[in-house]
């Protein structure tokens, strides 16, 4: 059997997420039936890490195993002619046989994107959140580092989260806007609970809305109660950027 790596791009706003479910059409579910057609295989395709309804990949990383001799150049065009247009496959590659695009991760890194003009944007309008009222960018920056580190994220996670240990290592953060009036937030981290990036993307918000400041932010973190914690920042406006292997 072979090992074969994917480098996955996804518009993820019309799926119920990466992984399969009962309840509505998944991307995983989309990749493996075209692995399927392609090699007449029934493929298990493991991802990197679930993204949820309505978030996107820039890097999404996932692997299957296959007894197809099919060449590296014709499994990425055959599953891509598969695919719908809002899923790619940008690189197919055999790997070595003990690797597993999860649990072999070392690290994940988020893109969080908010359109902060007075008026809402058209082409933007799925793939951000827009915000019409200035936000303060250098108050949300000072709370940046109360993020960074190793912590108990509880106060920052969805209250119906499948891990029982809430403590990540956030390894970089950062926020800038550009030109065009886009704030971007990157988080890296050794890993993510459900809902973690986007509930810290709603207090920096409400930072950069003056409601909140490092201070607080630095309270909400210690009391490990989500009730403490800022809104959930909408879907729409995240993509896993990147994946890291040692």
């Amino acid at each position: 059997m072979r090992n074969i790596k994917l480098i996955i791009e996804y518009d993820g706003g019309a799926y119920c997420g990466w992984q399969r479910q009962i309840n509505g059409l998944s991307i995983q579910q989309v990749i493996e039936e075209s692995i399927r057609r392609m090699t007449g295989e029934e493929i298990r395709v493991m991802g990197s890490g679930r993204t949820d309804a309505g978030v996107h990949a820039l890097h999404q990383v996932a692997n299957f195993h296959t007894a197809s001799r099919l060449d590296e150049r014709s499994l990425l065009m055959g599953i891509n002619s598969l695919l719908p247009a809002d899923i790619v496959v940008r690189e197919v590659c055999e790997t070595h046989p003990a690797f597993h695009a999860c649990f072999d991760a070392v690290s994940k890194a988020y893109l969080y994107r908010i359109y902060n003009r007075p008026v809402r944007p058209a082409l933007e309008r799925n793939h951000s959140w827009f915000i019409w009222k200035p936000l303060d960018l250098a108050k949300m920056a000072e709370a940046l580092p109360v993020f960074k580190g190793t912590h108990d994220f509880s106060s920052f996670c969805s209250t119906h989260t499948d891990s029982e240990n809430h403590v990540r290592t956030i390894l970089a953060i950062s926020v800038e806007r550009d030109p065009a009036g886009m704030i971007n937030i990157l988080m890296e981290a050794d890993g993510f609970l459900r809902y973690m990036v986007r509930t810290i993307v709603g207090t920096l918000v409400d930072c950069g809305r003056g409601k909140c400041d490092r201070e607080k932010a630095a309270a909400i973190l210690a009391a490990k109660d989500r009730r403490m914690a800022g809104l959930t920042a909408p879907p729409q406006g995240l993509f896993l950027k990147d994946v890291k292997y040692p």
